[in-house]
C-alpha cells in the first residue's frame, strides 16, 4: 500500500539544502561519468590560459569542480547564495574565498582568468540570460576564458524534462546573441557526451526526478506522478542488460577574451 501510495504522489520538488536533495545527488553523482569527463576537458582548457592567477566560480555548489580547479590557480573565489552548499564548499576548497551572494548582486574583488558558470543558467529566468553572462564576462580578465554549462536541449535528460514540464532549455541563442555583443571575443559551443548507469529501477527513478527538477517544479500543475515518471524511465532507459542509462549530454559556451592591446 505505501508503494501504491508513493507511485500515485506527485514528483517531489527537491529543495538542495534538503537531506532528500542531498542523497540523491550523490546517487547521481555515483552513477555518472560527468566529473571525470569533464575534468578532463576542463584541464585542457585551463592548461591553454595564458595565466593562472584567479578562478572565479559561480555558483560554486558542494565545491568539488572548484576544489579540482582551484589547484592549477593562485588565487579561487567562489560565489554560491546556498548556505547548505556553502558549508560544503567551505570544507571541500577551503583556500577559497567564498562570496555568499545571488550572481546579480556579487561583487569579486578582481578579474579571473578563468570564470566558470556551470549548470547555474536553470535558476535564472531565461530574459535574464544575456545579462548575467555579460556580467560574467565583465569579470573575466583580457586573454581569460569564461566556461558556461547546460545539459543539451536534445540529450534525453533534457527531452525528459521537456516532456514533463514544457521547459527548454538551449545556449545556442544566447551564444549567437553574445557573438553579436563581443565581436572582439572567440566564441565555441561544443558538447560532452554524458550517461548516467544503473541496475536499479528504484535508483533510475530517483535520479530522474532530480533531473526533472532542472525545472520550476513548483510551477508545473499539475506535477507529473512518480508512477508516470516511472513508466517513462522504463520506457526510453532500460537497456539490453537489464539495467538503466540516461543520457544527459552537456553544452559547454567557451568565450575567449580578447587580450589586452
Amino acid at each position: 500500500m505505501e508503494t501504491r501510495t508513493r507511485d500515485a504522489d506527485p514528483v517531489r520538488v527537491l529543495d538542495v539544502a534538503s537531506a532528500d536533495y542531498r542523497r540523491v545527488f550523490e546517487l547521481f553523482l555515483a552513477g555518472t561519468d560527468e566529473k571525470p569527463v569533464t575534468h578532463a576537458r576542463l584541464s585542457d582548457l585551463v592548461a591553454a590560459l595564458p595565466h593562472r592567477r584567479v578562478l572565479l566560480d559561480l555558483g560554486a555548489g558542494d565545491g568539488r569542480t572548484t576544489a579540482y580547479l582551484a589547484r592549477h590557480f593562485d588565487r579561487t573565489v567562489a560565489v554560491e547564495p546556498s548556505e547548505a552548499m556553502r558549508e560544503k564548499l567551505r570544507v571541500t576548497c577551503p583556500e577559497a574565498l567564498v562570496l555568499p551572494d545571488r550572481l546579480d548582486e556579487a561583487r569579486p574583488p578582481e578579474p579571473a582568468d578563468l570564470v566558470h558558470l556551470s549548470h547555474v543558467l536553470y535558476y535564472v529566468p531565461e530574459p535574464d540570460w544575456p545579462a548575467t553572462v555579460s556580467r560574467a564576462l565583465e569579470w573575466t580578465a583580457p586573454g581569460g576564458t569564461l566556461l558556461v554549462v547546460l545539459q543539451n536541449p536534445e540529450s534525453p535528460c533534457m527531452r525528459m524534462a521537456a516532456h514533463f514540464t514544457g521547459v527548454r532549455y538551449d545556449l545556442g541563442p544566447l551564444a549567437d546573441r553574445l557573438r553579436e555583443q563581443h565581436p572582439a571575443d572567440d566564441f565555441a559551443l561544443e558538447s560532452l557526451d554524458l550517461h548516467y548507469r544503473t541496475p536499479h529501477l528504484a535508483e533510475a527513478v530517483d535520479v530522474a526526478e532530480f533531473m526533472v527538477n532542472v525545472a520550476d517544479l513548483a510551477a508545473v500543475d499539475p506535477r507529473p506522478s512518480r508512477a508516470e515518471l516511472t513508466a517513462y524511465v522504463q520506457d526510453h532507459f532500460t537497456r539490453p542488460d537489464g539495467g538503466y542509462a540516461i543520457g544527459h549530454t552537456q553544452d559547454m559556451l567557451i568565450v575567449r577574451r580578447a587580450p589586452a592591446v
